[in-house]
């Protein structure tokens, strides 16, 4: 059986009142993840997702390639193991 992991993601720039949360949300649908996003106080947004390393991993280079790239300044990830307490992929926030 193969370990679930999860990927927790902050981006930074002009990421909020440009539809990020949608694309990435879309951009999930293509890929075989669960977990969500959400938009955070302090301008950034927050991005939860398990899955199969290398799907994750796929997921993760397809958000900027989606048209997102230009509104992502920084995009600082961390790595842990999956829960599995996720179904589906939906906007929390």
């Amino acid at each position: 059986m193969v370990e679930r992991q999860r990927l927790h993601i902050h981006y930074q720039g002009r990421v909020q009142g440009v539809g990020f949360r949608w694309a990435v949300r879309e951009v999930a649908e293509g890929f075989d993840v669960t977990g969500w996003i959400r938009n955070l106080s302090d301008g950034r947004v927050e991005l939860v997702a398990e899955g199969e390393r290398p799907e994750l991993e796929a997921f993760q280079d397809a958000v900027p390639k989606a048209g997102l790239r230009r509104f992502i300044r920084t995009a600082t990830e961390d790595w842990s193991n999956g829960t599995g307490e996720f179904r589906g992929f939906e906007i929390t926030g």
